[in-house]
């Protein structure tokens, strides 16, 4: 039903931060699609997005997630720390900073206005300020009432009304009858009249020691206030919540699926967990920044009753550690406590009565008693959403017609869903109503956060606008219907249509899924696809280019002439398309296959299979070796793609490519936060972990990864080869031996990741390390042991790939393996290889490599120095990450040593030294400071 304007309008109650990150995706995903739609936010603030998180005035109430994780667009991570370095001037810019709330309220307005201003006429927004106060229903049309007696037809709705108001249940009757009893301390003006009395009691009584209490006790103490005042924090525990470390580190997320599903079983899993990644990082809040990422899955396997035994005995355990407040505030607090201005116990309020001068004698359950001028209720948010006298949730949870339009998850804590679609009293989700944040504390738990609003309104701006304003859909014959037409085809991960049946679809998908997050197994569900059915083109297609493309277990040649056949019979434009492009990436894979790709991606950039085959990354050499044509074309596909976990990880890569660290880690954070089984994103961290020094945090959050998310991962190999790395660069040789033996040699590892990893590592370790004395002719590296031999990796990798790469990557580790093996025939006769090669770069920068790798496997290292440096800058050429070309530097480092031109050698060291620290690096640096002075 469309109203007025023709177009869907889409009602949104609440204008705090859901409902305001709400509004924006409708803006901006409305845009991407071209579908018009008109948002109305009812909301009584003057301005959108403050509500109660975000709506303070005070500057010493801060966020308690740093301004990294605070972003509004998830493909933008450093969005709001780019926005404060603009319009705060002054203000910390790090990402790591912890900015005032107020400060994150008028960013996300901003963005809001922007997102609509973007849109043009496609969307639009208006703010009614007033409440909601019912919700009616008359087949597909909706109707929100106000509390100022008008209504407001809507096609879709989402309810975004945020925390519920502070829950006062403990307080006693005298307590609650009391002018000096402050039942909400974000009321406007509530603490103002507290900061201003003068006559009463000094001391502030203050129930709860969460992160409310922290706010409170920052301003009523601050500047303008009584000298005398002091605060009495009382709560059940007497401990206040946990501090954020001053250098934060990256989350450990678990791997859960063994953990079980009682409470119990929960219970020793995690306190194991955190045994675990305490000794690993020497911290514990890793692992609680990682539980944070399966929290919701456990929750949701809990029994009513093991949850409400949570919320009874671990609850506030859990908020305490994993609500933390920022350092600033701890050390403000922990100042207060020292002068005497702040003191923290244990108990619970039995008594109150009025004291002649004004304030209260409240009396604990301990028999002692508290004078105060002011109780401060901090207790939080209440739980129960049908004790909160709320007109409109009242109105969704009464029955009319015998159904109600929603009904309660645990314990009240907001409604239950189906995919933030409310669940009817029936359990059906036919109404276009939507839910998000506070309201899903009952299904997730974690549900108050920027972080977790943020990924949920991304999905509840895509669904709804699928329901009222759904995109044409494509029939396999080839005709445009509308998103509505009840025909459809089964879809994969990226919504694009499958001609097959729903069983084989199903297996497809998971498959295709497994490919997206670099995990093994995506083939075998491939295969079980094309078995159920013979006549799925894709199915057939897909296996064919893994086989051809990722090099996996697949018979090529039948699966593409299975595709072709298949698609003769059914199949739609992109289909054939796709089917087209893997018998062209067959028969000419660099030249016209890979403008076949090009093209087929111009018209279907949502096609994963075809991009994944586009990109070089870990899994696939990609259509191009030259580096800023790879970085146009994931930057490229930008407008398809939008937030999708899958994109960002991507992306996360392409910006560590391009030396954008920070930039870079955010990314791969927030794919991460979405999906914790993303490679990409996993690969694209691992390279920044490497790229700026952080080599043991780097090997231990990696090993943990490999070892909990990572456990199904599809190239271990590659990531045991970057955790080798940080140990070489700690110096710890036996670590890096102890990983190859058991990780990296064959055979374990074969084939052309042997090549890559294996025998590049080797490579590496022997010219850094063991050769590195005999060259410079000092003792940094007594008694260090060699490498193990090479050979066995060589014959793992094979003869055809060694002896006759096709690619400039692969031809390069040869030319570098054969030089690890001395075998000075075979890569003369590589080098014949490069140099008659049909690709340019092959034939000039691999074979110039063979050049200087033969000049120094013949002990001329002044040649040797003099080609490999000159090559330096042509190197990128080969294609490959930073941290697998650095390998031609190590060379270059060690011929320059070797023929006697340390002082040249030290500059290369200390340009690197600067750029990243490395103990290895400033061990040979070191030792060059001798071979220097005595002329070498």
């Amino acid at each position: 039903m469309l109203h007025g304007s023709g177009r869907p309008t889409v009602v949104v109650v609440g204008g705090g931060a859901a409902g305001s990150l709400v509004a924006l995706h409708l803006a901006r995903t409305s845009h991407q699609r071209g579908s018009a739609v008109d948002v109305v936010v009812v909301d009584p603030a003057d301005t959108l997005a403050r509500g109660t998180a975000f709506g303070t005035t005070d500057d010493e109430h801060l966020l308690n997630v740093p301004a990294s994780g605070m972003t509004a667009l998830p493909a933008d991570p450093g969005h709001f720390v780019a926005w404060r370095a603009r319009q705060d001037h002054g203000s910390p810019t790090e990402a790591t900073a912890f900015a005032p709330r107020r400060q994150f309220g008028r960013y996300l307005e901003q963005v809001v206005r922007e997102s609509f201003e973007l849109a043009g006429a496609t969307a639009s927004l208006r703010h009614v300020r007033t409440r909601a106060t019912g919700l009616r229903r008359s087949g597909a049309a909706l109707t929100v009432q106000l509390a100022d007696g008008h209504e407001l037809p809507a096609d879709g709705v989402v309810v975004a009304t945020g925390l519920p108001a502070a829950g006062h249940d403990w307080a006693v009757d005298e307590l609650l009858a009391s002018p000096f009893f402050v039942p909400d301390p974000w009321a406007p003006g509530a603490l103002d009249v507290v900061r201003r009395d003068r006559r009463g009691p000094a001391d502030v009584l203050v129930v709860g020691a969460g992160l409310t209490m922290v706010d409170v006790v920052l301003s009523l103490t601050r500047g303008g206030t009584r000298d005398d005042r002091r605060v009495v924090a009382v709560s059940r525990t007497g401990e206040l919540p946990a501090v954020h470390a001053e250098e934060q580190q990256l989350a450990a997320i678990p791997d859960v699926d063994d953990w079980g599903g009682t409470l119990d079983e929960l219970r020793r899993h995690v306190e194991r967990y955190v045994g675990r990644v305490s000794g690993s990082t020497g911290d514990w809040r890793p692992a609680m920044d990682g539980l944070r990422f399966r929290v919701s899955e456990l929750w949701q396997r809990l029994s009513e009753a093991d949850r409400a035994a949570f919320l009874a005995h671990d609850a506030g355990r859990w908020n305490r550690h994993r609500h933390r407040m920022p350092p600033s505030s701890a050390a403000v607090l922990r100042g207060l406590a020292d002068a005497g201005r702040l003191e923290q116990r244990t108990g619970r309020v039995t008594d109150a009565e009025p004291l002649p001068t004004g304030g209260l004698r409240v009396t604990l359950d301990d028999g002692s008693s508290v004078e105060a001028g002011w109780v401060v209720n901090c207790t939080g948010p209440a739980l129960d959403v049908t004790r909160l006298a709320d007109p409109l949730l009242d109105d969704l949870l009464t029955p009319r017609g015998g159904v109600a339009l929603a009904r309660t998850a645990t314990a009240g804590m907001g409604l239950r869903t189906r995919d933030a679609r409310l669940l009817d009293s029936t359990g059906r989700a036919d109404a276009p109503v939507w839910t998000l944040g506070a309201l899903r504390r009952g299904e997730l738990w974690e549900s108050t956060a920027v972080p977790e609003i943020r990924s949920q309104a991304v999905a509840v701006a895509v669904a709804v606008l699928d329901a009222v304003a759904p995109q044409p859909r494509r029939l396999e014959d080839g005709r445009l219907v509308s998103g509505q037409h009840p025909v459809a085809r089964p879809r994969d991960p990226l919504g694009l249509p499958l001609s097959t049946t729903a069983e084989a679809a199903t297996r497809y998908n998971a498959g295709l899924e497994r490919v997206m997050r670099l995990q093994s197994g995506g083939e075998e569900l491939l295969r079980e696809a094309a078995a159920l059915d013979p006549d799925f083109a894709l199915a057939h297609a897909a296996l064919a280019m893994l086989g051809h493309e990722a090099g996996a277990d697949t018979d090529v040649d039948a699966s593409l002439q299975a595709a072709r056949r298949a698609v003769l019979r059914r199949g739609d434009d992109r289909e054939r398309s796709l089917v087209d492009v893997v018998g062209r990436r067959v028969d000419d894979t660099r030249h016209e296959g890979a403008r076949a790709l090009m093209n087929h991606i111009a018209r279907h950039p949502r096609d994963v299979l075809a991009v994944s085959a586009a990109v070089p990354t870990i899994a696939f050499s990609g259509v191009t070796d030259i580096q800023q044509e790879a970085w146009d074309l994931v930057d490229g596909l930008a407008p398809a793609y939008g937030d999708h976990w899958w994109y960002i990880s991507l992306l996360a890569f392409t910006r560590q490519d391009q030396g954008r660290f920070e930039e870079a880690g955010l990314l791969a954070e927030s794919a991460l936060f979405c999906e914790p089984s993303s490679g990409h994103a996993v690969h694209a961290q691992t390279h920044v972990l490497y790229e700026t020094g952080r080599h043991e945090a780097g090997r231990v959050w990696l090993d943990h990864w490999v070892a909990e998310s990572g456990r199904e991962a599809s190239h271990r190999a590659h990531f045991s080869w970057h955790a080798a790395l940080h140990e070489l660069a700690t110096g710890d040789t036996e670590a890096v031996r102890r990983r190859y033996y058991s990780q990296l040699a064959p055979p374990t590892v074969t084939g052309v990741r042997a090549l890559v990893d294996s025998a590049s590592l080797l490579w590496r370790w022997r010219i850094t390390t063991s050769d590195w004395d005999a060259a410079t002719g000092g003792s940094a590296f007594v008694g260090e042991s060699a490498p193990p031999p090479v050979q066995s990796v060589l014959d793992a990798a094979g003869p055809g790939l060694v002896d006759r790469p096709e690619t400039p990557f692969v031809a390069l580790h040869s030319a570098l393996a054969l030089a690890a093996a001395g075998d000075l025939g075979r890569l003369a006769a590589l080098r014949r290889h490069c140099a008659s090669a049909s690709d340019p770069t092959v034939r000039t920068v691999v074979a110039t490599v063979c050049d200087g790798l033969l000049a120094a496997g013949e002990g001329d290292w002044d040649t040797a120095a003099l080609v490999l440096g000159d090559l330096q800058p042509q190197l990128v050429r080969v294609g490959g990450s930073a941290a697998q070309r650095e390998v031609v530097e190590e060379t270059l480092l060690f011929a320059l040593v070797s023929s006697g031109r340390a002082e040249a050698a030290a500059r290369l060291l200390d340009a690197r030294l600067d750029r990243r620290p490395s103990p290895l690096d400033a061990r040979r640096r070191g030792s060059l400071l001798g071979a220097a002075a005595s002329g070498r």
